[in-house]
């Protein structure tokens, strides 16, 4: 009996070394290092050591990262579904912790530090609302036609939606939004109720809109005209544009651009680090940066397509479309197409909370590759 249970666990375990899926640990190995390395470049740019600081915690926060990767990658991903109602208590607790008594930052409260890391609630609530979502949707896969279940997702995503925005924190409230979208078109919803929906929140968006402060309205319609307040609430924007223009092919070097050096802009680690890539690597710095986001967004995509079940599909669809439009806002946003809003770069922004969330959420989609129903390339 013995005999036969060993051998039963080895061949579980050789088939699940089997799924392990080295693409997507690649692609994110890459991004890593490439964050990293910018992350350096912006704090050896400052203060005396302030690099090596960085870098230091940086690599404490991938460290912690990593550890969940594999964990959640060595369990089925199913235990997460048996959790979803105390995960989903989690993440309002802490959301409603952070709203009140986060340490105030530019006039919003998003982080609490915690052992001398700061910690941002708001996204780990991203993924964790990502499993929320996918095993709502999955167990009403019959009703997934109706307005009822559209409306129950949204109410269910909404209420952590509002408390993120109350921070206020417009950038991660839209992720929040893009992530319900994009769960819901994958799950197979009605795209009629889904285009109400949509115009009913646009609708209110002005309302939405009047409720941030003044100096957030101001810099988010900047990108409409950066000449407006060149040095007041466009001051960021405008110099992003300067620094990227002066990239070139090639860029000025690392640790060598102009704008990161003197420190023209105050966020350029966090929110405008596509600034940084673009004017020390230049445009060929940049278009590798985006071709590995999208390769990884593709490899998600086939891991949510190869996925045993609708639970797995979901989660990857959510990841997908959680790191694409964090992408395409933050790059539209450096490049002045799009508002400014104070989303992160995927494994790239400096960031412990994002870092540690995505390596997660990761670990989940490595889980669920390698309980996959079938092959993937």
């Amino acid at each position: 009996m013995g005999i036969a249970t060993s051998s039963l666990t080895g061949t579980v375990r050789a088939r699940q070394s089997r799924g392990f899926d080295l693409q997507l640990l690649l692609f994110v190995s890459l991004l890593i290092a490439f964050g990293v390395l910018m992350g350096y470049s912006v704090g050896f740019s400052g203060a005396a050591g302030s690099g090596l600081s960085q870098t230091v915690k940086t690599l404490i926060w991938i460290g912690i990262g990593l550890t969940l990767f594999f964990v959640a990658a060595s369990v089925d991903y199913h235990w997460l579904e048996t959790f979803t109602w105390p995960i989903y208590v989690l993440v309002l607790a802490l959301l409603g912790v952070n709203l009140l008594i986060g340490r105030d930052i530019n006039g919003a409260q998003l982080s609490l530090t915690i052992a001398g890391l700061d910690f941002q609630f708001s996204e780990i609530a991203k993924v964790l609302m990502i499993v929320v979502l996918a095993s709502y949707l999955t167990k009403r896969r019959e009703r997934i036609g109706r307005l009822s279940t559209i409306v129950g997702a949204a109410v269910l995503m909404g209420i952590p939606t509002v408390l993120v925005f109350r921070q206020p924190d417009l950038g991660t409230a839209l992720v929040f939004v893009a992530i319900l979208g994009g769960m819901l078109f994958m799950a197979g919803a009605s795209i009629g109720w889904m285009g109400v929906t949509a115009g009913v929140t646009i609708g209110v968006a002005p309302l939405a809109v009047n409720a941030l402060h003044a100096y957030q309205r101001q810099r988010l319609f900047c990108f409409l005209d950066p000449g407006q307040d060149p040095q007041g609430a466009c001051y960021q924007l405008v110099q992003a544009l300067n620094a990227v223009g002066s990239g070139g092919w090639f860029g000025q070097g690392l640790t060598a651009g102009e704008h990161n050096r003197l420190g023209y802009l105050p966020v350029q680690s966090t929110d405008f680090i596509y600034t940084v890539v673009a004017e020390e690597l230049g445009l060929v710095g940049g278009l590798v940066l985006l071709a590995l986001l999208a390769l990884l967004v593709w490899r998600i995509l086939v891991i949510g397509w190869g996925a045993r079940d609708a639970l797995g599909t979901l989660v990857a669809a959510g990841l997908a479309s959680m790191i694409l439009f964090q992408v395409l806002v933050n790059v539209g946003m450096v490049m002045g197409i799009m508002p400014v809003t104070g989303i992160p770069l995927p494994f790239i922004t400096y960031g412990g909370s994002s870092m540690i969330s995505l390596l997660f959420g990761m670990g989940i989609l490595q889980s669920i590759r390698m309980n996959a129903r079938k092959p993937t390339f």
